[in-house]
């Protein structure tokens, strides 16, 4: 932050803390006493920059560990800065951890062992759980340069001894794929994957790609490839490993007979359970699997529970530090959160020894806190701390204090201002957005205060200077040594500024999950209906040798679709979760269902366009433009907006600023960020003087409403007000008389607020929140309504953008696609059914002060469920929710649940959209293999909402027989936690039920006819078709069959998925110039195109340039190539002569009723043919092009 720490050195209490940590382990440790606020972070950034060292940093708690990191950054920039996560289960719970959290840790663990200046922050936790030594870590770690010598099997063998994941494409972290000369690699450390292209031994190029598009973005002359797995081992060690946990197992065997023996005293030893032989038996049962699978794969997801069998010697994160300045934050707090992670531990060990779950040794992963707590007082040199505790011959009070909290009082912040700038201080204003930076230097400005821009990110600022800067510090600070006032936002507007981390998933990934196929998915033919997908098969017809895609239709019939036809094929979408029957050839019933589609769409389309022309001509009321309260209300939003949401933003104050009543439809998931829109709607109109009404389908939601909307309005004279059953008849009638007399502006409630008795003096604005929830008659009165006022329609679900698309013009939408994402993304964890999990995860959040939803979606056994966990955890209190209840008792849980009144929600999935818990940051899905994805992520995202760490564990019966879908759901499910393909398909499920919301129920069954697909095609053309928009013209069908090689060889792009990408980007060829660009995409990602592509590439090509010029057909004859015009077409024929002569009797005219050129094939080779081709087609083209000029 402009060389804020260079400023360090003239502070006598820095120049101390600097000695101690340059002095090393053999002087005592020194306290800093006093650091309050972001003082730490700017202590710890002038560490590293003044000492040139590393930080290592041990903190109390995972939330300050990520606020520490966050300060730093502003002091230190960028990439200076990493957290060391712990990871909150033992291994043997898991299969599989989120991917945010394996890449926070690789990255810490990359920094370190780097060893560039950098602070790494570890949560005590964290310190807990041993690692493998740093030298095996370092061992797997390698470098790639561009233009050295490497053979690619060696490389591959590197990247699987360093646990990646082989796959036909890299779209996640920890993965690779190989492609003939090309390598992909994901490593967990690094934002985005590396592509390694070799010439034979050679590395010719590394490129970062976007794994979303697949193409390289821009090229680097080395890279360091990372382990993409934390736990590794050579052969030796797992060898002495094996033999290790056998002798154990084969002691634990023995002491358990000992113990069962007759006369034997009754006490419970390790691996038993009190109950003869069957925790042993368990045990063996356990350890055995796990020793196949470590003999035969090497590596599985939670074998780091035999760590301590491979690597006797403790090891933990704290021995990678070894050059660093070792620093712990309030010590007093990291030694009762080190001795509350052991009871934990200890607890949870104990009851897995007596299940029989695990070895005695696998204990010893976590070290006790007395040892930790040695180690790293024997290690550190420097301690901070806010209180002075006067305990220590070595302490140092920082000269630091808290500047005065203004919250948005700006008189006040300018009088300090400006008697700061006369005491000569240095006043930098650090606020988290270019937005809020801009704003207060004009507002600043006219106040007649000179705030000047940074001169340079190293200098500090001059003596008496006021500067303002985008940075995110959590707080600011007063340090008279060194003639500082540090402002933030917490002191300027009240609340910081949250900025959202970038999306993990783009939007250009989602919507190519609608085209991905795979062998056995439903397809649509335009042609021919639904049928199941084949695969790829390559055929030679005629000597020559084409891909086709395999489509099967009932009875066993089968049809063989050229690729350059792959456009007719759509990949089957219902709205609900059935297999589609499929279509017979040649029979009549596609027809009829594409024809009742038709209609049904055609009839949909008249009455939306009736409905938006009769809005167009009434005439509402125009909002004024934005004032200085709606900047001053916007600024104190706690949250970064995304693009999507300034763009909602945008086109909702632009209807509202027209003169015609605004219906616009705001379509994203929960957390996008809709309600932020609502209520800048709302205090806009309220600014006007008009009233507001929130309208909401249950009470629980208007009181999520209302506390959200009365917080928000805070500090402006705004009277809200709530209006549901839930309220008195006097409350009732006192809200009912506000609206009347105009001294309520925004009243949120249920449908209470459509009785008769409910009179407005003045609505401007109706917010309506999932209208498809409403009944009927609620229906009706919001249609009327609709003609008065303007109205925004909020839903939690998304829709298909084809769909937007298609009813453009005829509803106003708004998208918000980005997805939630916060400081502290959601653990997700796909974990075994286990009693002890359970309880420890339920305790873990109580213990926190938070609560814990427990999805179980079965009515029938809820009760016993519940009686379970009851007597699992008898330290939390229980309530049941689900949607079986009368609604008003259901209502009245979920408010109870709201209001903290009980620890743990069972409910079904009746949560799953709608329900905004913030102390909720549990959740445990039982039997979450009987879940669809769009479920799983929809009940995942009722957690996270807050800036604290948010767990999901999703439980599932490993024992039990699953069936293949549900197999495959698991599967996705493990992948579904690094927001991978499981993502999009989750996503695509969300949006379709989106669709089938909006276009409502009696769409349905023409979505299960003809698939989503197809629907929105029909209804876009309807909707055009309605609306008198003229039909682009379809180019005629030209026919190509020509004598070469063109298809995609499998030894080219081995993956199917891809394949099929890639021959519709082939088709989608407007010209040589995509063509040229999609050469380079494909050089780029596969490797240079073989001659069968490279012909390919020229036949799409050359295609849309003939068919401009009216050819019909390109197809062999005999030993000739002919090219036919369209009958009617006419060419100059001086210039058709010119070409004939050109090639010197290989070319013939023939004129008649259509104009032909006639090739002699004889003697040319593939390569020739096409060059005539593309000669003969070139030069008619640009003879067109000269005469029409």
């Amino acid at each position: 932050m402009i060389g804020i720490t260079r400023l360090l050195m003239n502070s006598n209490a820095f120049a101390q803390v600097l000695a101690a940590a340059q002095h090393g382990h053999g002087r005592a440790p020194v306290r800093v006493s006093g650091v309050i606020g972001s003082a730490k972070a700017l202590y710890l950034a002038g560490l590293m920059e003044h000492g040139q060292r590393q930080v290592f940093v041990v903190t109390y708690s995972q939330q300050e560990a990520e606020a520490l990191a966050s300060d730093i950054e502003a002091f230190a920039g960028a990439r200076k800065a990493f957290v060391f996560p712990p990871v909150d289960l033992l291994p043997y719970e898991h299969t599989r951890i989120s991917g945010d959290l394996a890449s926070s840790r690789a990255k810490a663990m990359a920094a370190l062992v780097g060893g560039q200046p950098c602070a790494v922050i570890a949560p005590v936790r964290a310190l807990s759980r041993r690692t493998v030594p740093p030298e095996v870590y370092r061992s797997r770690r390698f470098q790639l340069q561009a233009g050295k010598v490497m053979d690619q099997d060696e490389l591959l063998r590197q990247l699987a001894d360093a646990g990646y994941e082989m796959l036909p494409k890299v779209d996640a972290q920890g993965q690779a794929a190989m492609r003939g000369g090309i390598v992909d690699i994901f490593p967990f450390d690094l934002d985005e994957p590396v592509r390694v292209e070799f010439w034979g031994d050679e590395i010719e190029s590394i490129r970062s790609f976007d794994p979303a598009t697949q193409r390289s973005t821009v090229g680097r002359e080395s890279v360091t490839i990372g382990p993409a797995r934390e736990f590794l081992y050579d052969r030796a060690a797992l060898e002495r490993a094996l033999s290790a946990i056998e002798a154990e197992l084969a002691r634990v065997k023995a002491s358990a007979r000992r113990k069962a023996e007759p006369g034997s005293s009754p006490d419970r030893s390790p691996g038993t359970t009190g109950r003869g032989r069957s925790g042993i038996d368990q045990l063996s049962e356990r350890v055995a699997e796990h020793l196949e699978a470590l003999r035969e794969r090497g590596y599985f997801d939670n074998d780091e529970q035999y760590l301590p069998f491979f690597y006797p010697d403790v090891s933990t994160i704290l021995d990678w530090a070894n050059d660093a300045v070792v620093v712990i934050d309030e010590p007093e707090r990291v030694r009762e959160s080190a001795r509350g992670a052991e009871a934990d531990v200890r607890e949870t060990y104990a009851s897995l020894l007596e299940a029989g779950l695990v070895l005695p040794t696998g204990a010893e992963l976590y070290i006790g806190a007395d040892h930790l707590i040695g180690r790293l007082e024997a290690r550190h040199q420097l301690s901070l701390s806010l209180l002075s505790r006067g305990d220590s011959d070595h302490a140092i009070m920082a000269p630091v204090s808290s500047p005065e909290l203004f919250a948005g009082r700006f008189d006040d912040l300018v009088h300090e201002i400006r008697k700061y700038r006369k005491r000569r201080y240095r006043v930098v204003c650090a606020v988290s957005t270019p937005d809020r930076r801009d704003r207060l230097v004009n507002s600043l400005s006219v106040q007649g205060v000179v705030v000047q821009s940074p001169i340079s990110v190293i200098d500090p600022p001059e003596d008496g200077t006021v500067t303002a800067v985008v940075a995110e510090a959590t707080s600011g600070l007063l340090y008279p040594d060194i003639r500082l006032l540090l402002l933030t936002d917490a002191e300027v507007y009240g609340r910081p500024k949250r900025r959202r981390r970038p999306a993990a998933v783009d939007e250009a990934a989602r919507i190519s999950s609608y085209t991905d196929l795979h062998v056995g998915d439903y397809v649509v033919h335009v042609n021919h209906g639904v049928g199941r997908y084949a695969g790829v098969h390559t055929l030679e017809v005629s000597g020559v040798q084409r891909d086709y895609l395999l489509v099967e239709y009932a009875g066993e019939d089968k049809v063989y679709v050229p690729t350059d036809q792959v456009a007719l094929l759509q990949k089957y979408i219902g709205v609900d979760d059935i297999a589609p029957r499929l279509n017979k050839l040649g029979g009549a019933e596609w027809a009829k269902a594409k024809l009742r589609a038709r209609e049904s769409v055609r009839d949909m389309a008249e009455g939306l366009i009736q409905l938006y022309a009769a809005r167009e001509s009434i005439t509402g009321y125009a909002f004024s433009a934005d004032t200085v309260w709606q900047h001053e209300f916007e600024d104190a939003f706690p949250y970064e907006e995304t693009p999507d949401q300034w763009r909602a933003i945008n086109e909702v104050k632009r209807d509202m600023e027209r003169s015609r009543p605004m219906d616009r439809l705001l379509c994203g998931d929960v957390g996008f960020g809709k309600t932020e829109v609502a209520l800048r709607a709302a205090f806009k109109a309220t600014a006007d003087g008009k009233q507001v009404a929130v309208l909401v389908p249950t009470t629980i939601l208007a009181q999520q409403h209302y506390m959200t909307f009365t917080d928000r309005f805070k500090g402006f004279p705004i009277k809200v007000a709530m209006l549901s059953r839930f309220q008195s008849d006097a409350e009732q009638r006192a809200v009912v008389e506000g609206l009347k007399d105009g001294t309520v502006d925004v009243v949120i409630g249920t449908h209470r607020l459509l009785s008769q008795d409910v009179q407005f003096r003045d609505l401007g604005l109706l917010v309506v929140d999932e209208e498809q929830r409403f009944g009927v008659a609620q229906k009706e009165r919001l249609k009327e309504l609709r003609k008065e006022v303007d109205v925004l329609t909020l839903t939690a679900t998304p829709i298909p953008r084809t769909l937007h698309m298609a009813m453009v013009g005829v509803r106003d939408m708004s998208l918000i696609e980005t997805p939630p994402e916060n400081r502290f993304p959601i653990r997700t964890y796909v974990v075994e059914h286990n009693d002890t999990l359970i309880r420890e995860a339920i305790l873990r959040e109580i213990d926190r002060g938070g609560q814990v939803y427990f999805v179980h979606n079965r009515v029938h056994d809820i009760d016993e469920v519940t009686a379970a966990l009851m007597k699992l955890v008898p330290e939390a209190e229980f309530g049941v929710a689900h949607g079986q209840m009368p609604e008003e008792r259901l209502e009245r849980v979920m408010l109870q649940f709201l209001q903290h009144e009980f620890d743990v929600l069972v409910c079904t999935s009746i949560i799953e959209s709608g329900i905004d818990m913030p102390n909720v940051n549990t959740i445990i899905i039982n039997n979450s293999d009987s879940f669809g994805l769009a479920q799983l992520y929809q009940l995942r995202g009722r957690v996270g909402r807050t800036n604290r760490v948010a767990y999901c564990y999703l439980l599932f019966r490993k024992g039990r027989m699953l069936t293949e879908t549900a197999e495959r759901r698991l599967a996705a499910i493990k992948e579904f936690t690094s927001l991978g393909s499981g993502y999009k398909i989750a996503m695509r499920d969300l949006e379709i039920r989106g669709a089938g919301n909006l276009l409502g129920p009696e769409q349905h069954g023409h979505i299960a006819a003809v698939g989503f697909e197809m629907y929105c095609r029909l209804l876009e053309e309807a909707i055009k078709e309605l609306k008198g928009e003229p039909k682009a013209p379809e180019p005629p069908p030209m026919l190509i069959d020509l004598p070469v090689d063109a298809y995609v060889p499998d030894a080219y792009v081995p993956d199917s998925s891809q394949k099929i990408e890639v021959y519709k980007k082939i088709n989608a060829v407007d010209g040589p110039e995509r063509a040229a660009e999609l050469a380079k995409e494909l050089a780029d990602r596969f490797g240079p195109p073989p001659a069968p592509v490279e012909n390919l590439l020229i036949i799409a090509a050359m295609k849309p340039v003939a068919g401009e010029l009216g050819v019909v057909s390109i197809v062999a004859q005999r030993n000739e190539v002919v090219i036919r015009f369209a009958e009617g077409v006419r060419h100059t024929g001086t210039n058709l002569m010119r070409i004939v002569r050109s090639l010197k009797g290989r070319v013939t005219l023939g004129a008649g009723r259509a104009l032909t050129f006639k090739i002699r094939t004889q003697g040319l080779s593939e390569k020739e043919l096409l060059n005539i081709l593309v000669y003969v087609i070139t030069e008619m083209n640009e003879a067109c092009e000269a005469a029409s000029q």
